[in-house]
């Protein structure tokens, strides 16, 4: 099959790109750099250099292009993963994401593509006991620039999956880990961690579940070729409380064990999404990954070499 991927150099999109053309799909890859055309190229797929802001132009590169399947992997976000960039960033990701995505989402639909499949985020359910499933709610009450990212997700996950003459799929994604991602031991928070700028907030209750990229890249794959329309959560086998994996994590990366701080010292140092993210998260369930797609996500790294220890 011909493949759209639009936010294909990012850091899914570079081993979503590796793995559609390891399974023989014609890839197309959409970007605004000539640069990153390059890269693509390099990797084999075809590059479209195109604005996702322009209407126009995506519509004309996705007519030209005549694909079978589009996967919108757009985002836009920093470098680093602190409180103050994710807040500066928060627009103008949501910007990509509804207003690109809408221009994505309205040419696949002028120009006749059968299945298209959105990234969405696997860790912002609403609060609950046990594990999150594909019908729990989202977060729409959370802190504030949670609950903004949840009206975010919550209206792309609505607008493609009401439109009836489309194959809509949407996997909702753990945290990112592996090469290219804040998590990385050269990204960013792996920076922190060794800095001890990485808080263990309250007893560390908050549940995250995680996903390596090219785990994720290998189930947006098996989405492409047998997902059925609705919803996906592309999560590991084991959602953990921060308490268990951070200190592993730190060593893991060799660093020092993380500080442990108060909920009243965080929310006056770093505000209530930190707050949110260190104690409020609910872990999420992949059941229906793994019965529908196959999906056998690896176990997280630093817990694989390094014996877990809870603090």
């Amino acid at each position: 099959m011909k493949i759209f991927v639009a936010g294909a150099t990012g850091a899914i999109g570079r081993p979503l790109i590796t793995q559609l053309l390891a399974k023989g799909h014609d890839v197309v890859g959409l970007t605004r750099s000539s640069e990153k055309a390059r890269t693509l190229a390099e990797q084999g797929a075809e590059a479209a250099i195109a604005d996702v802001f322009d209407a126009d132009a995506i519509h004309s590169v996705i007519k030209r292009t005549q694909p079978d399947v589009i996967i919108e992997q757009l985002t836009s976000l920093p470098k680093t993963y602190t409180p103050e960039s994710m807040r500066a960033a928060a627009a103008q990701n949501d910007r990509i994401r509804l207003e690109g995505g809408a221009n994505v989402l309205a040419a696949a639909q002028a120009v006749g593509v059968r299945r298209y499949i959105v990234q969405s985020i696997g860790f912002w359910a609403a609060p609950g006991a046990g594990l999150a499933d594909e019908a729990t709610p989202l977060a729409l009450d959370a802190s504030p620039m949670i609950a903004g990212g949840t009206r975010t997700i919550a209206e792309i996950e609505h607008r493609l999956l009401t439109i009836h003459n489309l194959e809509g799929i949407v996997l909702r994604y753990g945290f990112f880990y592996g090469p290219g991602t804040w998590n990385a031991p050269e990204g960013d928070v792996a920076h922190q961690v060794r800095q001890q700028q990485f808080l263990m907030i309250g007893k560390g209750e908050s549940v995250w579940s995680w996903i390596h990229v090219e785990d994720a890249a290998i189930a947006t794959v098996a989405a492409v070729d047998r997902g059925n329309p609705g919803i996906y959560l592309i999560t590991d086998d084991h959602p953990l409380p921060v308490r268990v994996w951070l200190p592993a994590y730190a060593q893991w990366l060799n660093a020092p064990p993380p500080p442990i701080v108060s909920i009243e010292a965080a929310l006056e140092a770093a505000g209530a999404d930190a707050v949110y993210y260190g104690t409020q998260l609910r872990g999420a369930s992949n059941a229906k990954a793994k019965r529908e797609l196959g999906f056998q996500p690896r176990s997280l790294e630093w817990l694989v070499e390094t014996p877990a220890r809870a603090i």
